[in-house]
């Protein structure tokens, strides 16, 4: 049975896992970078700028 996981997926654990060990350094931001780049090519960009775009809104608004 073959498992296939999306770049995307994998490049947010490697960024969580990072993050979470507070390794801060060229590495964590090239995955910051390239998990960044391939999550906007997913079909969470959408809400992910509906998001941003309401929180600077309400951000705006105070």
């Amino acid at each position: 049975m073959a498992i296939t996981v999306s770049l995307a997926v994998l490049l947010g654990l490697a960024l969580f896992l990072l993050v979470r060990l507070r390794y801060v350094g060229l590495g964590s931001a090239l995955i910051a970078a390239a998990f960044g780049f391939f999550l906007a090519s997913t079909g969470a960009a959408g809400p992910i700028n509906a998001f941003a775009d309401a929180l600077l809104g309400a951000i705006s608004s105070f």
